[in-house]
């Protein structure tokens, strides 16, 4: 699945659907998709959003495996505080110019 986060503030933003949900959930909303958040409410799940990754940030990491072979190399996955960068913004936008924030379901769509 893919969601599409859109305002009249911003360009739309797709995400994959299970990072999507997970960036939901730390702006405490359900996973439901289609769904919004009222103008009045985004200060609030921005700061839960902000909260969140902070959050996340502080938490220990596992030492990545020492193996100086290169063929080993294992990349780091990307982090939430930088998939929600783009969200983050878009919330932002949103809040300043006082707008609705809405995501759907943008698997099918023909215009990502």
């Amino acid at each position: 699945m893919l969601i599409r986060f859109s305002c009249k503030a911003y360009a739309d933003i797709t995400m994959f659907g299970d990072v999507g949900l997970q960036m939901l959930k730390m702006m405490g909303h359900s996973e439901t998709v289609p769904g919004a958040i009222l103008a009045e409410d985004i200060p609030a799940a921005l700061a839960q959003l902000k909260s969140a990754i902070e959050a996340e940030k502080n938490q220990p990491n596992p030492d990545p495996l020492e193996d100086e072979e290169e063929e080993n190399f294992i990349e780091s996955p990307v982090s939430m505080g930088n998939r929600a960068i783009p969200l983050i913004e878009l919330l932002t936008a949103a809040a300043k110019e006082e707008c609705d924030v809405m995501w759907q379901d943008a698997t099918n769509s023909n215009f990502l």
